[in-house]
């Protein structure tokens, strides 16, 4: 796999290796030993989601207070912009974000470590999108940022239409209110 470093330390871009003929592809989306020795990171996943959404549904930007969560995540259908935020307040990048586009044909993955929001928006018909979790989903501890708080300023590819909310999501707090990582 090429692992690729971006803006917010720790956020990594995984292009794993595929191996494709006339019959289709292969690639191994995951293996604990080959992910360790990428990445360096050491955590152990404990629980995989998968969430089907259609075109423009924007979910995010979520995190755990307590319990938080690593998140290795994908398209395993369709195309999504992803988005990681940085909220562990004594970061030189806090507040800031970065965003990709994961796709079933790019087939690329992302590394949101503990200590960011997570985010994605659907820009396919549909989508079928891939996570697994360092630690197990705690309703207690989730908190949400506003997904379109001015101080962050996420560029979601919306050209022009609103997005598809749940009622968690519309009601997210803005940062300068949000309980964040110390």
């Amino acid at each position: 796999m090429k692992v690729i470093e971006t803006a917010l330390p720790g956020v990594l871009l995984i292009e794993p290796r595929v191996f494709g003929d006339e019959r289709g592809f292969f690639f191994e989306s995951f293996n604990a030993r080959a992910f360790r020795e990428a990445t360096g990171v050491t955590l152990d996943f404990v629980q995989d989601n998968h969430s089907h959404s259609r075109r423009g549904v924007l979910r995010g930007l979520h995190y755990q207070i307590e319990q938080a969560q690593g998140k290795l995540v994908r398209a395993a259908t369709g195309e999504v912009f992803d988005v990681a935020v940085d909220l562990r307040r004594g970061s030189p990048t806090f507040g800031r974000w970065e965003g990709f586009a994961l796709s079933a044909q790019n087939k690329r993955m992302l590394w949101v470590p503990p200590g960011f929001a997570h985010g994605f928006l659907v820009t396919s018909e549909s989508a079928d999108f891939l996570y697994k979790t360092t630690d197990y989903y705690s309703p207690q501890h989730e908190r949400c940022v506003l997904w379109n708080d001015p101080a962050i300023g996420v560029r979601w590819p919306l050209d022009g239409a609103q997005p598809t909310l749940s009622e968690k999501d519309r009601v997210g707090r803005l940062l300068a209110q949000a309980e964040v990582y110390r």
